[in-house]
């Protein structure tokens, strides 16, 4: 490690060798990616670009023929794994590395990777019914990502205006294969993403092998998809075939043309609905007009809008007849009411004192008005007021003779 300023720089000599020095210290790494290019030119030589599938950064690696022949057959845009030395030459400043050994990644091996990161995203709620979007009943604009002139394209284009002929499209030819198909299929979902002219996004391509297809299980992509927010349906290989892609998009087709079927309705079966509707909406209003005007000839017959007094005199009877029934009821009372009064007038006269002067008694009250009841207590002299049976008078005691 060495330290510069402006007053005293690195001669670009001295940092090329140090640069140089810091990749050697590295040593021989295990690298992933996919082959680009291959050049093997006439020599023992043969030179490959190894480019990263979900990001547009290559590497350059020379090996030996040797190497290549050791997994030829290689298949365009194989995914392999290169045993390689980095080098820095001074002298051009540009690195490479050196391939000691290259391996092709199995099948077996991507299908187990691919379970884990659909396992992952499975986790964090990424295919959940919740997070799905509705498609749009009828799309102002459709946004279409394809290959460049592909069945799959004309599939979707022609079946839709043929279900319905205004549609519009906003397509996108785009690589689906190999290695720039993951830049270039997510630049172009972005781009759609963005328009708000589009109401729904279909990403389609036809058929292919599991090698062909893995650009849409393509972890960066899946997760693009994810965060749109305009619906997505995807349209990729055939039903048997189930990229990442397909758990992740609002609608999965089975094919381009079962995506152009669900993204727009079918025009005559939307006239034949709106003719059943109208026919169904004018039975309904007959109905009801039907049913009105018998309610109205019912109310005609009814007696009283023959015979308008009908109520008032049906009334009338009623009410008379009430009234009669008052009075009874009332006169009833009456006559309860007096008999209980002339019993208990006769309960009172028999306990009452009157009862007792009709008998020949009478009441003796002193001067003061109290009760004269011992003879003994009266003196000669004395004024007495006397209650009889009929009337009242007075008498004065003449003598008080007193007898046990």
């Amino acid at each position: 490690m060495f330290e510069t300023s402006s007053q005293a720089p690195a001669t670009v000599k001295v940092v090329s060798e140090a640069i140089k020095e810091y990749v050697e210290r590295l040593g021989p790494i295990w690298v992933e990616g996919e082959i680009s290019e291959l050049n093997e030119r006439s020599g023992v030589m043969a030179f490959i670009r190894l480019r990263d599938a979900s990001e547009d950064i290559s590497l350059s690696v020379m090996c030996h023929k040797s190497v290549i022949a050791a997994v030829k057959p290689l298949p365009a845009n194989a995914r392999v794994v290169i045993y390689a030395k980095p080098s820095w030459y001074t002298k051009n400043g540009s690195l490479t590395f050196s391939a000691r050994e290259i391996r092709q990644v199995g099948v077996g091996e991507l299908l187990a990777r691919l379970e884990a990161l659909k396992t992952l995203l499975a986790t964090e709620g990424l295919f959940d019914i919740g997070r799905k979007i509705k498609l749009p009943l009828l799309p102002k604009r459709v946004g279409l990502i394809c290959g460049r002139n592909t069945d799959a394209e004309r599939d979707v284009v022609e079946n839709a205006k043929r279900r319905w002929p205004s549609v519009l499209f906003e397509i996108r030819e785009v690589t689906v294969q190999g290695a720039a198909a993951v830049a270039e299929v997510s630049a172009a979902l972005r781009e759609l993403e963005a328009d708000s002219d589009v109401d729904v996004i279909i990403i389609t391509r036809g058929g292919g092998s599991f090698e062909d297809l893995l650009p849409f299980s393509d972890e960066s992509l899946v997760r693009l998809a994810a965060s749109c927010l305009t619906p997505i349906v995807s349209a990729i290989g055939h039903e048997k075939d189930s990229p990442l892609l397909d758990l992740v998009a609002d609608f999965r087709a089975s094919t381009p043309t079962d995506a152009a079927k669900h993204v727009v309705p079918d025009i005559r079966e939307e006239i034949e609905l709106i003719s059943g509707l109208r026919d169904r909406a004018r039975r309904k209003l007959i109905n009801l007009i039907d049913l009105e005007f018998a309610r109205i000839t019912n109310l005609k017959e009814r007696p009283v809008m023959k015979d308008p007094h009908l109520l008032i005199t049906s009334r009338a009877e009623i009410i008379l007849a009430l009234r009669d029934r008052s009075y009874r009821s009332f006169g009833s009372q009456l006559k309860l009411a007096k008999e209980e009064l002339v019993g208990i007038k006769a309960r009172i006269r028999t306990l009452s004192p009157q009862a007792t002067l009709d008998r020949g008694y009478s009441l003796v009250q002193l001067a003061n008005g109290q009760i004269a009841r011992d003879a003994r207590a009266l003196k000669v002299g004395d004024l007495l007021h006397l209650r009889l049976a009929k009337g009242e008078t007075n008498a004065t005691v003449t003598a008080n003779t007193v007898k046990e």
